[in-house]
């Protein structure tokens, strides 16, 4: 069983933000598998599809971004996900927007998000996508940034980018392994 979650924020006023790019790539996953948000549980919306008989479990958590790591730990209590079949999809401000970054385990970074998830789970070691959002021309706070709106000349490349971010978590879903997921998508980053 896997379980991948997007980071976010719940509101409508958060839609279209760079930091809910982890939500809009999990609803891409889910538009992949045909399946949908239908079930509100452990503080998030979650969907549920099948891989090659592997049971996905794809989570939006409603906690907002910096209380995320409750959501995922209560997910993977109640699925017994194990470490290795975790996936994490967020924004990140240190790598150039639209670019993907796939790694199997690592720090927080500067995200929040993650610090929480990494805080309430205890673990490192699990796979996480990254795509960035950075705007060499934009000079603001990163507080303001992520939580600013992406300009409509950018929603294409944003768009494409969690699209294979989509196409990546389903490739680890896969149990190709996340060397070969890495091999695949980070090319490009």
């Amino acid at each position: 069983m896997y379980l991948i979650v997007g980071l976010g924020n719940p509101e409508k006023q958060y839609e279209k933000t760079f930091h809910n790019v982890g939500f809009v790539a999990v609803g891409d996953v889910a538009d992949l598998l045909g399946v949908k948000f239908k079930k509100k549980e452990c503080e998030a919306s979650v969907a549920e599809a099948f891989i090659g008989g592997e049971k996905v479990v794809i989570a939006r958590p409603v906690t907002y971004m910096n209380n995320s790591g409750r959501a995922v730990k209560q997910l993977m209590a109640k699925y017994k996900i194990e470490p290795e079949n975790l996936l994490v999809i967020y924004d990140d401000y240190d790598l150039p927007k639209g670019k993907l970054r796939i790694r199997a385990s690592g720090s927080a970074g500067t995200h929040n998000g993650m610090r929480s998830v990494i805080g309430e789970t205890g673990l490192k070691d699990f796979a996480r996508i990254r795509v960035g959002i950075r705007d060499e021309a934009v000079n603001v706070p990163i507080i303001n940034y992520v939580l600013s709106e992406i300009k409509k000349e950018d929603y294409e490349l944003f768009s494409s980018a969690c699209k294979q971010a989509a196409e990546a978590a389903i490739d680890f879903c896969k149990g190709i392994g996340i060397e070969r997921v890495m091999g695949k998508y980070n090319s490009n980053a």
